[in-house]
């Protein structure tokens, strides 16, 4: 015992010979390192979104019967710059990754993907920018965490870091876009990488804030939707009534989406005739339906705004679903998050003409819900980010089309690398 006693002595003596270190401050170096990653991905962000804006500027003069050669050249383009810089992959690559590589994205393949989204997204593909800002923002902080050593969860947390900086650049919603860097990685457990939840919100705010000081963005709804007024606890289950419409066109997506990608997989061609094909049926849609061109970003404020019929409004969907489709399965780069935001928006008004004492917002909302949180498996961001792009004031409503939605999609999703 004596022994014991001395042994403990003497090691008390030791840590009190040792200098005293006192940080009265919860955050390290490591914070300094997701701040730096959430500055580097905010520039990243502003930067191709100005050269994106121009872009469409200059190809938004070509309108008419011209919309079918320009996009069927941007699309030989864009599938010449895959086929000799390299394939970047799509949302599935950066998925698996991030599941099955270590959380390690590749730096080396965003040259060929900020050159072909570029030429795709300004020429008017139904993708939007979402996929290709997170696969570079992604891949910065897979290097980042390369030249500071880290390995492990801390290597993955950065990538997802990265990721959700993307993300919120994008959409303007730190907590959203955290969320959904999450999220999308797994389809059962909603938050399986919960560790990197901090490194991303820490990321996705100084993203934001250099983002919002390049492009000059205001605090405010994109699509405002701010006009609902809550008419009893009733919203609610119209809400989910109005979910399940949305989840049924999000089934009719994946599987039109499907049928495409057989056709274009039947028989082994180059990238460049699939993404020349792709942008010729593209022009022919957009030629006839000039609102189904683009990914939807200013398009969906434009169709709020018209005063359409139902038949047009029912072809817009349609079409618009279809030239989706084929964007994503001719090799066009892109998200299809805003796409699919536009097509509920779409099921909305047509839901508010066919019944006209419903509440037009709240039809709007909750198909914009539904059909996003069925196909990408994120009900918890995807109503956080549609609150926050639309101004819609009451949190719970969508909350309940975005569980609809999740809950009654395909048994296998249609990010196939979400599965276990």
């Amino acid at each position: 015992m004596k022994l014991k006693r001395r042994r403990k002595l003497i090691t008390y003596l030791n840590i009190l010979d040792q200098p005293i270190r006192f940080n009265p401050f919860v955050f390290s170096r490591t914070f300094l390192l997701w701040a730096f990653l959430g500055l580097l991905g905010g520039l990243i962000a502003g930067l191709y979104w100005i050269v994106l804006e121009f872009l469409t500027h200059k190809m938004a003069f070509f309108t008419g019967w011209q919309v079918i050669p320009l996009m069927s050249i941007a699309g030989l383009l864009a599938g010449l710059v895959i086929h000799f810089i390299g394939d970047p992959g799509e949302i599935h690559l950066i998925v698996n990754n991030i599941r099955f590589n270590k959380g390690k994205l590749d730096p080396k393949n965003n040259p060929s993907m900020i050159l072909s989204s570029l030429l795709c997204v300004a020429s008017g593909g139904s993708l939007g920018p979402e996929a290709p800002l997170v696969q570079v923002t992604g891949s910065t902080g897979s290097w980042l965490g390369k030249i500071f050593r880290l390995k492990g969860e801390e290597l993955r947390s950065l990538s997802i870091a990265g990721m959700a900086s993307g993300f919120t650049a994008l959409f303007g919603a730190p907590l959203g876009g955290s969320l959904f860097s999450l999220e999308i990685l797994h389809h059962k457990h909603a938050v399986e990488y919960y560790k990197a939840i901090i490194p991303a919100l820490v990321a996705s705010s100084f993203s934001y804030v250099v983002f919002a000081l390049v492009i000059h963005l205001g605090i405010g709804p994109v699509w405002n939707l701010s006009e609902y007024e809550y008419s009893g606890v009733f919203d609610f289950l119209y809400a989910v009534i109005f979910a399940v419409g949305g989840t049924l066109v999000a089934w009719g997506f994946i599987y039109c989406t499907k049928c495409f990608k057989l056709i274009f997989e039947k028989r082994p061609i180059p990238i460049y005739l699939k993404t020349l094909i792709g942008g010729f049926l593209l022009g022919i849609i957009a030629y006839y339906f000039p609102l189904t061109r683009y990914f939807g970003h200013h398009e969906i404020n434009e169709l709020l705004t018209q005063d359409l019929s139902l038949n047009a409004l029912v072809a817009i969907l349609v079409f618009k679903i279809v030239a989706i489709a084929i964007t994503v399965t001719s090799g066009w780069r892109g998200g299809f998050i805003i796409p699919l935001f536009f097509v509920g928006v779409t099921l909305g008004m047509i839901l508010s003409i066919i019944f006209p004492s419903i509440n037009p917002i709240l039809a709007i909302i909750s198909c914009m819900a539904a059909i996003n949180a069925c196909v990408t498996r994120t009900p918890m961001s995807t109503t956080i980010l549609l609150a926050t792009l639309t101004g819609f004031g009451y949190f719970i409503p969508i909350l309940f089309a975005s569980l609809t939605g999740y809950f009654l999609a395909p048994k296998i999703p249609f990010i196939g690398s979400q599965l276990e």
